[in-house]
Formats: structure tokens, sequence, C-alpha cells
């Protein structure tokens, strides 16, 4: 090995830059996929180590830390290693969390690549690559010394040399003393011999910490009781005042003497830790506690009160013997420590009470175990057993039997029988076959049983007489027969049931789901049962609602939707109900009794149904209605209905979308005044009544996809949150003189003809997301060329959740060939990882092109990469993420396009084929994937009763969450389809999307509004009045694939060939210092105004747009004209496929632009104000900049001005393109200083035109700012970049300098200039 010290900052134990390597590392790599690099954390540099070793950097100022490559082989040992290093050990770190120290043999190289292989790395030479990439120490990290946290240190042991009197009086003298805090004791000691000399021990559970006042830094100690001792402590400083304070009152303030010292990384307990003798519980979960050493697990039965152990997660390999010997052990926990047998001797254990044992590896338990009189709590889930252990028979205390997770194929209730004690068995995923009973003996005991996500398809528990709860979801039953004396809970959904049989009448049963089955029909029992109070029959083929049922007596809830119901059946008498959700049934009209009878309904669901009126809600003129929330969407209603909705004076929210509504009555709509969400989308509205500003508590207005023309009066309310009159016909919009505090986003996308005064811009720049667009302008020079054979658009609502976790990247033009790029994350509880991924996943994608044309290792690595670029973010936080690639077939790059899916999570992708949809993502939740489920069980993580892997996530699969590694992993399922010209649309959504919208009903929809911002609008719409609360996210991508798509006019089509990047346009390209000119990190942050910018503040400089085809820059002309199915050969590379350090891991990220501009948009303030305008930028966006000094700008624009022989002043200097079909990005706000801090507010607008093209050069009299800022890394976060070197040059490769050369003198006359500038290299 030869090592070689490099010194590096960390970044919040981070390193942010790649390890450059020198020709020796290199030569070490070649050729030998066995051979690679191991980068060792806390080595230093200087030949006199520190005396205490390298102690932890504390979050906030990080210390300096050596970074030192070490070159050897994976079948280098530690021992080797070390021998060359003054036998300093090796540990290891996995996501930031618990450090191991290895063992001699371990060969910390092979450690890297099998950590490397099982996150999905395929390749030999790629594991080697990424083996050797510094910013893997987020996910994995080795350190040459003890690593130890300050913080750890001071919560296990507090030590130090202070002066100490004993006692209250002052009969005793100050004396330095060795103090040591540590347990639930303070120690008190002699300098010299601190361990052998006399010790004081002053136990503090109980007792008192107390500040002195007339000393400085003084404390007084007293312990607990009537006898209770006192020391005074005087420290040095306010530091150790304050540690010794805060850790002494945590012990004082316990009501048990309980020492946590789990997730330590501990291989032993402090010695001094055995002089706490008062101690009962002890916490050792998460550690490497090893058996020998001074404070090893030999030492525990020291402790003579010891009552609790945790020794959970620790690694051990073997049940520890020595643990048997602590008699008075009431609760031992040995879960997840890879243990195989549990030995005899845990018979000597007589006052057991509690045993865990889950996440191991048992397959039997000793006799002894059976001697245990008092345990009354055994655990042995996620085990191998396969059978139920025969021990269990005399354990009589015992009532629950936890063997989720084993292997038990098939289960004799006659073996249940003879174990009388036990009432409640949890049998949970263990492949279960079948259950039957060989005899006709009851098993009279039991009153819980647990059967879920088995194999079971018959299922008669009839024996069972005294069942109270019965849980078999997600099995494949067809049958379910059951005892009905004592039933109370049954939740059977997710089978294939079609009748359930329960006899006697089960008159205890309160809550039943049969949801997800095959019903055409209810049992007449369920009609009998007299105190059912929550019924769900969703899903379900049921043609209707027997009468008995809906006139219950009990009967609060009632969930039937999903089902053929044609009728709903008159109320007799007035009722309980207080829930009924009837959706997506073929219901045209409700009982003309049903809210005057049901006067406790609180929620009301008709949604997706074919309602032309609704009941009125009384028969008099007095209303007692309670309904709350009444959701409508989907339906025949018209205005009419506003009429019958006054009674109802105690809703909140109103979801009355896509019905015939031609207006609102004002009158009705002033009567609603405890409104808070009002839902009006999808009707023919022209306007919304003023009386809309009597719903004083209203929070939420949607009301898009509408003939709106006027803005409603709703910015005088209060307490307004969230508008939306998105796809409508406003023109103008009339303000308050401010605009209320609370409001947080509007969205006027959509609207056409909306022209926006400078007072109004102005106004809005407080808005943290305001969403605007531009009326399309045609103008000369624009042709059909530039479009491409799909355009997008997408929907995002955060429900009611106080923040978007769901984030989209949209890529229309994504490289230099007609391809595209779309995706969408979702971080479920965290905003962050979203975010981060939407910023960087185009510019991996583009960089792993490079490196491998076959679209599984492609995907593959894209997905791996941003796993890893997440850094610290990725360590505790995760999200679902899927990824589509359309692309050229490398066989034939003319014109067969193809759709590259890759998925981790739960967000789907469906494509619509011929009018029928067709899924092409997979979910990777533990309920839908059984071979992933199986694979986590394997793996012996403890999966929870939710179905989630440690109680997290029920998720398989994310990109980041490495701490669930090995269980969660990043690698993604890869699926490619060939596009055709039947493929119609694709649909993009997350969990909370197609929880509520089957992929049918959502190809149906799009079809219906064919407008794709409309679409998704719809669906997400939808989702909400279907009773989602969750984040959604929808994208959309309209397709046109096919011969009539085609645009070319020479027959000829041939593209670049993916290897080699394509050569750049004569232009002069500006990345940053280390960037390429390719996809940038502001890959789609959100298309949102930045709520802290004044209109006013950006109108001192000028900036330019073009789109990515020649003639609309005015400098090349066209030799032909080529379609994004058939691109030209030539220069169409102002989107270059080279390898980008613009991604998450870059040290910059320039994407500031600064230009001047030609004519003002129509419709657009460019007098100094701010430019407002709709950004499809979840897309990557890229800047473009002549070599001309900003100095010059002036000068060079009369200049060049007079080249034209129309005098028209044709500017080249910064050219924004954007790849979501040439929009135009204009930028306003301020930088974003943290992506962290401000996710939602970045400062991003486009203009998009109608044919994908962008404003030709005019006559400028006004300029038009354009200014693009976007987020790079630091310390693991974004921040904002510096703005590039005007001075900067394009940036070409060496090997095709000579031939840019050639092209650029071919070109135009114009370009003469630019050839004769020096090249600029970044190598």
């Amino acid at each position: 090995a030869h090592p070689r010290n490099i010194k590096r900052n960390g970044s919040r134990g981070c390193v942010a830059r790649k390890t450059r390597f020198g020709s020796r590392e290199r030569d070490w790599l070649k050729g030998d996929t066995q051979r690679g690099c191991v980068c060792l954390y806390g080595a230093t540099v200087d030949p006199q180590p520190p005396a205490t070793g390298p102690q932890a950097s504390s979050t906030l100022s990080p210390p300096q830390t050596d970074l030192q490559l070490v070159l050897c082989s994976t079948s280098t040992t530690v021992e080797e290693l070390c021998a060359q290093r003054n036998g300093q050990g090796l540990y290891v770190q996995l996501h930031g969390d618990l450090i191991r120290r290895l063992d001699p043999s371990e060969r910390p190289l092979q450690i890297l690549y099998d950590y490397l292989a099982a996150m999905g790395y395929a390749d030999p030479v790629r594991v080697q690559q990424e083996a050797a990439n510094s910013d893997l120490s987020c996910l994995i990290r080795f350190y040459s010394g003890e690593y130890r946290c300050a913080d750890q240190q001071e919560r296990t042991l507090l030590k130090g040399i202070f002066s100490v009197r004993k006692g209250k009086t002052q009969l005793h003298k100050w004396a330095e003393r060795q103090v040591i805090l540590c347990g639930t004791c303070l120690i008190v000691a002699s300098v010299k011999d601190s361990l052998t000399g006399k010790m004081h021990i002053l136990p503090l559970v109980g007792g008192k910490v107390e500040e002195v006042k007339r000393r400085q830094h003084c404390l007084m100690f007293s312990s607990a009781g009537s006898q209770a001792q006192t020391y005074f402590v005087n420290f040095d400083t306010l530091a150790d005042y304050q540690r010794w304070h805060r850790q002494a009152s945590k012990v004082v303030s316990q009501t048990v003497s309980m020492v946590d010292l789990s997730c330590y990384s501990l291989e032993a307990v402090p010695e001094y830790l055995f002089y706490s003798q008062d101690i009962t519980h002890l916490n050792l979960r998460h550690n490497f506690m090893s058996l020998q050493g001074p404070g090893g697990l030999l030492h525990l039965p020291r402790f003579s009160q010891l009552r609790s152990l945790n020794l959970s997660h620790n690694r051990l390999g073997v049940f520890p013997e020595c643990v048997c010997e602590i008699l008075t052990l009431t609760e031992l926990n040995l879960s997840c420590n890879n243990l195989h047998t549990v030995p005899v001797q845990i018979g000597n254990l007589q006052s057991l009470q509690t045993l865990s044992l889950d996440g191991n590896h048992l397959t039997s338990l000793p006799e002894e175990l059976g001697g245990l009189s008092q345990l009354n709590s055994l655990g042995f889930s996620f085990n191998n057993f396969s059978h139920i252990p025969a021990v269990l028979e005399s354990l009589s205390a015992v009532e629950k039997l936890a063997m989720a997770g084993n292997r038990l194929e098939s289960l004799e209730l006659s073996i249940l029988a003879r174990m009388s004690h036990l009432k409640n068995i949890d049998l949970r995923l263990n492949g279960l076959q079948w259950v039957k009973s060989e005899s006709l003996d009851a098993v009279s005991q039991v009153t819980h049983l647990d059967l879920r996500d088995n194999c079971l398809d018959a299922l008669d528990l009839s024996p069972i007489c005294n069942l109270e709860t019965l849980h078999c979801q997600r099995n494949q039953l067809g049958t379910l027969t059951l005892s009905g004396f004592t039933l109370r809970m049954l939740h059977a959904s997710n089978n294939r049931l079609t009748t359930v049989n329960i006899y006697p009448v089960p008159n205890q049963l309160t809550h039943m789901d049969i949801s997800q089955n095959l019903l055409e029909y209810l049992p007449d029992w369920v009609c009998d049962c007299r105190k059912i109070e929550m019924l769900d029959i969703t899903h379900n083929l049921l043609s209707e609602l027997p009468s008995r049922l809906l006139n219950s007596l009990s009967l609060r809830k009632l969930l039937s939707g999903n089902n053929r119901l044609q009728r709903v059946p008159d109320l007799l008498d007035h009722v309980p109900l207080e829930a009924l959700d009837l959706q997506h049934n073929n219901l045209a009209e409700l009982p003309e009794s049903l809210f005057y009878k049901a006067l406790n309904l609180k929620y009301l669901n008709m949604s997706a149904n074919a309602l032309e009126s609704i009941p009125p809600s009384s028969q008099s003129e007095e209303s007692l209605s309670t309904l709350q929330e009444l959701y409508l969407t989907g339906n025949n209603l018209n205005e009419n209905c506003g009429a019958l909705l006054v009674g109802h004076q105690n809703l909140r929210v109103l979801h009355i979308a896509y019905n015939q509504l031609l207006s609102f009555p004002a009158s009705k709509l002033s009567k609603l005044e405890l409104l808070e969400e009002l839902n009006l989308s999808g009707n023919k509205l022209k306007t919304i009544p003023s009386t809309v500003s009597s719903c004083k508590r209203l929070h939420t207005l949607i009301a898009h996809s509408n003939h709106i023309t006027v803005f409603p009066e709703i910015l005088n309310l209060p307490e307004i949150k969230l508008v939306d009159l998105s796809c409508n016909e406003l023109t103008e919009i009339q303000l308050p003189d401010s605009l209320p505090a609370t409001l947080q986003e509007l969205d006027l996308t959509g609207n056409s003809s909306l022209i926006l005064e400078h007072k109004t811009l102005n106004l809005f720049s407080h808005i943290p997301t305001l969403k605007l667009d531009q009326k399309p302008i045609m103008t000369t020079g624009d042709s059909q060329s530039a479009s491409t054979p799909w355009n997008h658009a997408y929907s995002e609502m955060s429900g009611q959740r106080n923040k978007l976790c769901v984030s989209v990247l949209t890529v229309d033009q994504f490289g230099d060939s007609g391809e595209a790029c779309y995706g969408i994350f979702d971080g479920d509880r965290n905003e962050e990882v979203p975010r981060l991924l939407q910023c960087t996943m185009g510019d991996v994608l583009c960089e792993e092109l490079q490196h491998s044309s076959n679209d599984n290792v492609y995907m593959c690595n894209t997905f791996l990469t941003s796993h890893r670029k997440l850094g610290m973010a990725g360590q505790k936080l995760g999200a679902s993420a899927l990824l589509c690639y359309i692309h050229h077939e490398t066989s034939d790059a003319g014109g067969y396009l193809s759709l590259t899916v890759a998925n981790v999570g739960t967000c789907q992708a469906v494509l619509c084929r011929d009018g029928r949809p067709v899924p092409i993502s997979k979910v990777y939740s533990l309920e839908s994937c059984t071979e992933e489920m199986e694979r986590v069980k394997l793996s012996k993580a403890i999966i929870t009763e939710d179905n989630k892997v440690s109680g997290v996530t029920c998720c398989s699969r994310l990109l980041g969450c490495s701490y669930l590694s090995p269980w969660v992993l990043p690698k993604p399922w890869v699926h490619t389809k060939p596009l055709c010209s039947q493929d119609e649309f694709l649909i993009l959504g997350n969990l909370a999307l197609f929880k509520r919208i089957s992929y049918q009903e959502a190809v149906c929809t799009v079809q219906a509004v064919r407008d794709p911002r409309a679409a998704a609008k719809k669906l997400c719409s939808l989702a909400q009045s279907y009773g989602c609360k969750d984040n959604i996210g929808a994208v959309v991508v309209s397709l046109h694939i096919g011969v009539d798509s085609c645009t070319c006019e020479p027959p000829i089509s041939t593209t670049e060939p993916r290897s080699l990047p394509p050569v750049p346009m004569p232009v002069s390209l500006t990345p940053g210092p280390t960037d390429s000119a390719t996809l940038s990190s502001s890959s789609g942050i959100v298309s949102e105004f930045n709520s802290e910018t004044s209109a006013s503040e950006v109108g001192s400089e000028a900036g330019s747009t073009a789109s990515d085809e020649h003639h609309s820059s005015g400098l090349v002309l066209r030799p032909e004209r080529r379609c994004s199915l058939h691109p030209a050969t030539t220069l169409c590379g102002l989107f270059q496929r080279q390898p980008s350090c613009a991604t998450f891991s870059s040290n910059q990220s320039d994407n500031g632009l600064d230009s001047d501009d030609e004519a003002p948009v129509e419709g657009v303030i460019s007098n100094g104000s701010k430019l407002e305008v709709e950004v499809d930028i979840h897309c990557c966006a890229f800047q473009i900049r002549s070599g001309v000094p900003e100095s010059h700008k002036d000068s060079n624009l009369e200049k060049r001005g007079s080249d034209y022989t129309n005098g028209k002043m044709r500017r080249q200097n910064s050219v924004v393109v954007s790849a979501t079909n040439g929009c135009l990005l204009a930028v306003c706000g301020r930088e974003i200083a943290d992506l962290k801090k401000s996710p939602s507010t970045s400062s991003l607008f486009g203009k998009k035109l109608s044919n994908g093209s962008v404003v030709a050069p005019e006559d400028s009299h006004n300029l038009i700012e354009v200014a693009l800022e976007a987020p790079k890394k630091k310390s693991g976060y974004f921040t904002a970049p510096a703005q590039p070197d005007p001075e900067d040059q394009l940036i070409v490769p060496p090997s095709l300098e000579q031939e840019v050369r050639e092209q650029l003198r071919g070109q135009s006359p114009l370009m003469s200039d630019y050839t004769d500038q020096p090249w600029d290299y970044d190598h």
C-alpha cells in the first residue's frame, strides 16, 4: 500500500470534492479491479499525534480534517495497513452513524466493494471508481484512529480535577480532588490514586444539583434520603460548569436508576460505571459491546441490582452466557444480534418476566426456558422458526405468541388448544399456506389473531369460539368462516372474498373492514349487527345497499365508494350516521330525507357519480344540518344546487368541481360564513360572486379551468392562504392597497390575456409562491421546426400539509438530439431530498449517458450516483423517485424513440396507448411487492404492524435513508418500452395521486381534457375531492409520435453518436470554473415567484433570450429544417452531452446571466420593473455568453447593430436556453441563499412560446433584465453561486478544437472574430 497524505477541510463531516489522483495512483488502479483506494479520515500529517486522539468536530465549527489516501487491494487486511501506520486501529462508519472497530483480519477495500455492490453497482470497474470517490464518505467512511464525539463523551463520563468541599458546614476545607460523574453517581477521589485510594460515592438519583450563588461556577451536589450527603464543586470555567450542571440535572431528575448508553459505538462500558451500584436499568442498544475488557459484558454481573438490560443491535453473533449470571434480571433484550442458539443457562434467570429475541436466526428454544415461571412476554418475531416451539406449553404466564416474520407454512389449531394460556397470536408475514383443525375441540382462550400478509386462500376459524379481533388482510382468501359469539373487530381487506360466513350473528361487532374484495352483495347478518359503528366496503362489486343497513341505529361511518350502486335506500327514521362515502358509484340521486334524517352527518362524499341535484337540507326553512365536509366533484350538478347548499351553514369544506355550474348564486354563497375551503374548478363559471367576501374563514379557493374573467374579491379575506385561478380568462386584476399576510400561493397561469401592471407586480412580490405566465407571441423567424413531438405540464398541491414535499423535473429538450426527461420525487414528510433530486438528477443522467448506452446501466448508475450526492441529507431522509427518459434507439438514431423508466419507492408512471393504460413502473412497497418483502425479511429487518421497515417507511427502495441499509436500497427498477404513434400521453404521479385515482380513470381524465396543464390540474383536484389530504404531484406529457410529427425537409435522419459530445454552436459558452456547458444544477427548482424581492430591484441590466434553434438567435442561417425526431448531425449542440461537473457535488455551479436583450415582449412591463412569467423550469437551463467584456457592451451594441442592413440591433450576448421547449427564462429575485431555508421560493420564471421558440430581435428601446440564479452545494446543502467572469471563453475539449474551428469558419463571416480568440480549456 502507498499512503499519500492529502489535507482537506471537512464540510460538516462530509468532503465535498472528488479526490484528485496523481499518475502513481492511476497506475495502481489500472488493469486490476481488485485494487483500489481507501480514504482514511482522522489521520494527521503532523508527526506528533495529539495525546487525546482525534476528537469529534462540532457541527458549528468543524476543525480541519486530515484525509489520507491508502492504495491497497481487496486482500489487504487491517493488520497489514496498521503495520504501516504505527499500529493504529482502523474504524468504519456507515451513513454518519455508529463507528465500529475493524478486526485485524478484516479487509477494508473488500468491505467497501461489498457495500457498493449491495447498493446496486454491478460493474467492477465502476465499483473501483466509486470507491475512490471521497463523496462516498457520507455513506461509508474509514477512520485511522478512534473517533469520539465530545457530546458522546460528556454523556458517558465527565472527569476533571476541581476544588471540592464536603458538607454544608464550614468544617471541611476546600481541596483539590478528582471528580467523576458517571452513571448515576458522583465520585470524589484523590488526585494521585483515583482508582486505588479512598473514594467517596454520592448517588444522585432523586437528589439535588443546585447553583451556589455566592461562588462563581460552583455547584452543590446532594444525595437523596434522610442521610443525604453534600459536596460543593468549584469549576474552573463556565463551559465546565454548564456541562456538569446539564448532565447532573438529568440524573437527579430520574425516578429510577437508569443509565442510557445507547448509540455510542461502545465496545465496553466506562469502568467508573461499576461504582453506580444502584443502577437498575441499563440500556446498551446499538453499540458494539464485546465480552472481554475491563468494561466488557463479562463484568455486567457486578451490577447487583440490575433488573433491565438492553443489548439489542450489538452484532454479538453469540448469546452472551454471562448475562445469565445476573439473577436479578426481570427484562432482557437481545434482539437483532445474529444469534443462532439460546444457551441452557437461560434457565438461571428465574426472575425474568420479559425476553426479546426478535430479528435473529433462531430455529429452536431450549427446554430450560420452560422453567421460567414468571416469564409473561416472549418475543421471537423475525427468526427462522418453522413450527411453534413446544416449550411454550410450559410457559403458562405468556399470553402473546409473537412470531411474525418466521417460516410457519401451516398452523394446526389443536396446537393452540394445548397452549391454553395464549390469548394473542401474531403470525404475520409467515408464508402460511393453510390453517386447519384436525379435531373438533374448541380453542376457547384465543381472543386476538393476526394472520396478515400470508398466502391463505381459505380460512375457517369457527373453532376459535371467543375470537374478538381478527386481522387477515392481504391474503388470497376466497372464503372466510368465523364464530360470532364475541367478535368485535374484523379486518379482511385486500382479499378475494365473495362472502363472509359468521355464525351466530356477531352482536358485539363494532368495526368491520372488508374493502378491496369481490363482494357482489352484503351478507344478511351484517344488517343484524346491533353495535356496528364502522363499515368499510369500498372497492367491491356491490350493486345495492340493504335498507336495514343504512337505517341501522348504531352505524356511524359507512364507506361504500367504488362499487356499482344504482340507488341509496330511503332513511325511515333518524339515524346516528356521521360519515358517508359513496364516491365512484352510479348514483343519479340521493334520498330526499338524507339530510334531515341524518342530523349527525358531518362528512359526505358523493364525487364521481351522476347526480343532477342534491336533496334539501331540511323540510322547513330552519335547518339543523351539522354537515362540515361535502364533496360533489365529478357529477352533473347545475347552478340550482347552490340554493340547496344554504341550509348547511356549518360547511367548512365544499368541493363541487367538474360539474355543469354556469354560476354560483351570490346570495347563497354569503350564507356559508364558516366555509374554509372551496373548490369550483372545471365548471363554466364566468365569475365568482363578490359575496365570497362574507366567507371570513376561507383559506383556500380553487377555481381553475373555468371561464372567469374578473378577479374575485378574495384578497380582503383575513385568512386566505391559497388562490388558484389558473386556466381561466382573466384580463386584469383589481387589488386592494395591501395583500393579507396569510396569502402563501397565487396561481394565475393559463390566463393568456392577463396583463399585469407595475403596481400589481410590486404588490405580488410579497407572495411566497406566485405562478404567472404571459401571452404566447409568434414572431418573424419562428418556425415549427423548434417544436418537439411532446409537451408537458405539471401540478403540485400541498393538501392539508403545511409544506410541499413533492418536486418534479421536466425537460422537453434534453440534450442535443430531440430527447426529453421527466421525473417526480416524493419525500413523504421531508421537502429537502425531493428538491435536491430535482436539481441534480438531470445532470447526473446527462453525465451517465457518456459512460454507457445500456439503458439498465445508465439508469441504475444515475439513481445510485444521485443517492450518493444527497450527502448528509440522504443519511436520515429519503424520497421515492421516478425518472422517464425519452430517447432515440442507438441502433437507429434517425427515427425510433424509446421510453426508459426507472423508479424507486411509490412514484408511478402510466402510458396511454390506444386509449388504454399501460403501467410502466414498479411500486416498491412492502405490501405490493412480495419479493421485496422476502428480501427485507431475510436481512432481518423488523417490520412493524403497519408494514414499515423499522417503523419508518413502507418502501423497500428509496433514494436516501441510507441508515436503513441494507433493508432499503437505492437500486431502481428499469424498463424500456419502444414508443409508437398509438402512444398518446404519459402520466407521472406520486402515491397519493394513484392511491385515489386508478390508472384507467387517470387515462380517461386526461383524454377528456387534452390540454396537459388543465389535465394535470384536474388529476390533482380529483384526488383531493376523493379524500386525499397529502401532497399530490402529477405530470402530464402529451406525445405526438409518428410520421405526422416529422418536419424534416430533406430525407436525411442522422444524429451524433451518443458516445461523442456534439460540437458547440459558434457562440461563447460561459460555464463556471468546473462547469461544462450542459445541464446545470438549476435543473428545476420551482416555477414560482420569490417573495422577498420587489419589482424595482431588477431593472438595471439587460438580458437576451433565444431558443436552441440557430436561426432564432440571428446568427446562423440553417441550411435545412430538422424535426426533433430526426435532428441534424451538424451544430445542434447548445446542449452538450459532456460530463457535467455542475452536479450536486461540484465545488461551483455558476448559472448567472448578465446581458442585453432585444425588443420588449408584449404584455410584459419592461420599464425597469420586475419581469414575471411562468417558468417550466423543472428543466435544466444553462448559459451562453459572448467573450466581450461587460464594460464595452454599449459600444459593441452600436457597432454590431450596423452590420445589419435593416439597422436592427441583433445581440448575441447571454442566451438562456431552457430545455422546456425553448421557453423564455426571465428570472427575478434574490439569490437562493440556502435551499434548505427557502426551497419553495426560488426566483425562476419563463415564458413559453407556442412553437417552442423565443422572441425575435426587434428595435429595442426598453431593456428587459434576465438573471438566472441557481443553487450550488455548500456544506451538504445549497447556496447561490457567484456570477461567472465575463472574460470566460468557450470551453472545448482539445481533441475537438480543430474541428470546431473549421466549422465555425464555415458557418458565417460574422463568426470570424470568434474563431481567432484563444481557447480556454478547463484542464
